[in-house]
């Protein structure tokens, strides 16, 4: 064998190709295992990729043409006038649909050019687009570049609301979006799906939909823009906020050039459409409009809207099922438009008078109405208000009376410095805080149509309302009527009942209530006998709680309770022992008090015939789609008076403002039939009144229920000031009094057919219902002669005497015995004149004996 070099290179000459040839073979199988091993696993991803998108689009919501419609709307209130008094919107509602064909083409132009240049040849999703953001994606590492279609975007808002995603929340929703945007684009046509892209996308300022947007930037109608306009409203869809054109003027236009920029790229404007856009002065006329519409926009409810907004609520879920939740969403969402009964030119005339200091008492005094927010050293937030500073003090002095009324602005704000201090003892920061002083005393004032019970405007209190929903002295807050009660707690059910009639004659005397404490009258004298007609008009405390006693305070009460009053307190609801069937129901002396909307709507039944109508605050609200949801016709309605008994009453109530206590109304073309009502010490100031054409209650007092103490006729006055106002061009009525009415000459001082000769200057016509009217003659007026010396009745000694007429009901100021000065003198008068001295005096003794024991007892007395 040869081993030498040679032959060993030889020997692995041969050997070499066979060991490559194996090698060869198996690093080939190894890599066909490999690549096998590879494509499987690709396969296996791909099929898994696959899987999981197919599970992705499969679990897609399966949406129609409604699943995209945008979902909240704003509810618009209107007056009977057709005028917007508010608009309700909650989050996203504040939108205002319109059709495609109102939405002009260069609006519809700029948002495709802008936002989706391919939208009208895709099929909802744009491939370009895709390959695009993908690119970016990838070389700048973010999702952020959009490749969303107008399809898409409609989806997603409508549908998803996507908000916070995570990066695999996003990647779905975004598969799930382009699956959904191409079955949509079968459904729909792309003018369906730009009208309901265009009512739906946000454009800042709390606007949706490019109508919302159009009112409020350029206060005009969307059809109404012009291409710089539509490319500001369209400028807006990318970042609502900071593209905002009031309050980034600056970069919203940098954004509006650019969408007319891309507009005239894509032919959708000529050349000289693009020049004149980018050179008008869209922003100047932007800043002045947004801040009149801000003006117009009130966002504080009135005292008007905040009660319509609650009955609303509470008819859906009484009438129609809602739970409150559900109400709620449909008030400030569901597109609602509530027709009004309110007038906005008589509320005007209400805001304008209630605003002038002249109408009321020349007082420095002030309430609050405050809030401060506090936040502390370890991050908890408080909230204080006017309430607080009350609690704080009442604690800090121990007086439970401690009120928060001040004496001027200074006292008020020296009270607020001290409480902010203590709140801020422990390195607590404001995070804010508002004080309005609100003047004292109060008011409230309601309208009201008799004929049907629609509240034609109200309000609530003086000074700025700063809240909405909020306390209203019109309907909230509840104060003592008094004798403004003694007409429907009393009188009118007596006359209704036909236990008296107007020309009865009450005894006005001493009296006490079966406690003992004694009934006063608002001027601490007594009269003798007077007619009901009188007692009503000089507002008579006594003949009101006897006539109370005749019918029984139980049939007094349930004749309130018919009126419609909804604080009264019957036996079986008693407040630790208290309710209000008890004597002093005549006078309006209640357990909580009453509404001004309460007493306002009870007369009112009076005004119409004797008919209650509940207050209503609409006539009807319709859903979004047109439909009628409510209307007032199941608002409670009933008959509470005989319509002959209405009548009396407004006969009766005539006389108040005539000669009464509500003769400084002062009304100038029409009728006034009302009454005064005054509480204990003065502290409620009550008139409540109606004319042929409105009810109207007015209240004036303190909130702490301090006395009032100011001149009396001020309520009365503005009240006839703010009814002349109203009443300024229309016809002048009268009362109507039916077949059910006659009248009849009476004597004034008793009720009773007049004496020719004895009841001369006292004869008037009176009224009273077919049955009931006198048919005895007057038994008051009496002739006789008196002694010119004593001024007492003549004897026949008297040398001087002379012939006059004598009300014998009048023991104050009557010749009530038979004269002393002439002593001695025989005692004999005429028969006439002895009848007369002897009924004159068993009167006098009477009264008289009565009026010495009232002297000694505690007075308490509900005036006017």
């Amino acid at each position: 064998m040869d081993y030498s070099k040679k032959g060993v290179r030889r020997r692995l000459h041969y050997i070499n190709p066979i060991m490559d040839k194996l090698g060869k073979k198996f690093l080939i199988c190894l890599m066909c295992i490999a690549l096998v091993s590879l494509l499987s696993a690709m396969v296996g991803v791909v099929c898994m990729g696959f899987g999981m998108v197919k599970g992705i689009i499969e679990d897609s919501p399966q949406i129609s043409f409604i699943d995209v419609s945008p979902t909240g709307y704003k509810s618009t209130i209107y007056d009977v006038n057709g005028e917007v008094i508010q608009e309700l919107y909650g989050t996203e509602a504040n939108r205002e649909y319109v059709t495609i064909d109102r939405i002009p083409k260069h609006l519809q132009h700029a948002i495709v050019a802008i936002e989706d240049e391919r939208f009208y040849t895709h099929n909802g999703i744009d491939p370009k687009g895709i390959m695009r953001a993908a690119y970016i994606a990838v070389a700048r590492h973010s999702l952020d570049q959009g490749a969303s279609t107008i399809t898409q975007q409609l989806i997603k808002n409508n549908v998803f609301k996507a908000f916070n995603e995570s990066m695999n929340e996003k990647i779905r929703r975004k598969l799930q979006e382009q699956y959904m945007a191409l079955k949509l684009e079968e459904q729909m046509s792309k003018s369906e799906i730009l009208e309901n892209y265009l009512n739906t996308i946000n454009l800042g300022n709390g606007n949706y939909g490019v109508q919302a947007a159009a009112k409020n930037y350029f206060n005009k109608d969307v059809s109404e823009l012009t291409i710089a306009e539509s490319a500001v409203i369209v400028s807006i869809t990318q970042r609502p906020v900071a593209l905002n054109p009031v309050k980034h003027p600056e970069a919203n236009k940098e954004r509006m050039l650019e969408v007319l920029k891309k507009m005239y790229k894509q032919k959708y404007i000529t050349k000289e459409q693009y020049e004149e856009a980018k050179a008008e002065d869209v922003y100047g006329h932007i800043t002045n409009t947004h801040t009149a519409n801000e003006a117009a926009n009130v966002t504080t409810y009135s005292y008007f809207v905040d009660e319509l907004i609650k009955q609303v609520k509470n008819d859906l879920i009484e009438q129609k099922g809602y739970t409150e939740t559900q109400a709620n969403n449909l008030i400030y969402k569901g597109g609602l438009t509530i027709k009004a009964t309110q007038d906005m030119n008589i509320q005007r005339i209400l805001d304008e008078e209630f605003a002038d200091p002249d109408n009321f008492p020349d007082s420095q005094k002030v309430s609050l109405d405050y809030t401060l927010v506090v936040e502390e050293l370890d991050g908890k937030v408080y909230n204080y208000t006017d309430q607080s500073v009350q609690y704080y003090f009442i604690k800090k002095t121990g007086n439970s009376q401690f009120s928060y009324i001040y004496n001027s602005t200074d006292d008020a704000n020296a009270h607020v410095n001290e409480f902010k201090e203590a709140m801020l003892a422990d390195g607590g920061k404001i995070i804010s805080e508002n004080i309005v002083y609100l003047p004292q005393p109060q008011a409230s004032m309601t309208i009201v149509d008799q004929t049907n019970g629609q509240v034609k405007a109200i309000i609530g209190g003086r000074g700025e309302k700063t809240k909405s929903l909020t306390f209203s002295r019109a309907t909230t807050s509840t104060r003592q009527p008094g004798s403004t009660f003694k007409i429907v707690s009393t009188y009118g059910p007596a006359l209704d009942m036909g236990k008296i009639t107007l020309n009865t004659k009450i005894l006005d005397a001493p009296y006490q209530y079966k406690d003992g404490k004694q009934v006063m009258n608002h001027d601490k004298n007594y009269l003798g006998y007077v007619t009901v007609r009188f007692a009503i008009a000089d507002s008579r405390n006594v003949p009101a709680v006897k006539v109370l006693n005749m019918i029984s305070p139980q049939i007094g009460l349930n004749y309130a309770l018919k009126f419609g009053f909804s604080t009264l307190v019957t036996p079986d609801e008693a407040i630790n022992g208290h309710h209000d069937m008890v004597e002093a129901l005549a006078l309006g002396g209640l357990t909580y008090g009453v509404t001004n909307i309460d007493l306002c709507a009870a007369y009112a039944a009076i005004a119409n015939k004797g008919v209650y109508n509940e207050p209503t605050y609409y006539t009807e609200v319709y859903d979004h789609d047109g439909n009628i949801l409510l209307d007032d016709s199941y608002r409670e309605s009933h008959r509470v008076i005989k319509e002959s008994t209405a009548e009396i009453l407004t006969d009766a109530l005539l006389s108040v403002t005539e000669i009464g206590t509500g003769k400084f109304t002062y009304m100038n073309n029409q009728p006034v039939a009302g009454k005064t009502g005054t509480t204990n010490d003065d502290v409620d100031k009550w008139y409540v009144g109606y004319t042929p054409y409105y009810t109207g209650a007015i209240w004036f007092g303190y909130d702490d229920n301090q006395t009032y103490g100011f001149n009396y006729t001020l309520h009365v006055r503005l009240w006839g000031k703010i009814m002349n106002r109203i009443h300024e061009g229309l016809e002048h009525k009268d009362f109507e009094f039916t077949e059910n009415i006659t009248e009849v000459q009476i004597c004034s001082e008793s009720g009773l057919l007049p004496i020719p000769g004895l009841c001369d200057g006292h004869i008037t016509t009176g009224r009273f219902v077919r049955g009931t009217e006198p048919t005895q003659s007057c038994d008051v007026h009496q002739k006789v002669r008196i002694c010119t010396d004593s001024n007492q009745l003549a004897t026949s000694s008297c040398p001087h005497t002379k012939e006059t007429i004598i009300n014998t009901h009048d023991y104050k100021d009557n010749p009530l015995t038979t004269c002393t000065l002439h002593a001695g003198s025989t005692t004999t008068t005429t028969k006439q004149s002895t009848e007369t001295t002897t009924k004159a005096s068993t009167e006098t003794t009477k009264a008289s004996t009565e009026t010495t024991k009232a002297s000694t007892e505690t007075t308490k007395a509900t005036d006017n």
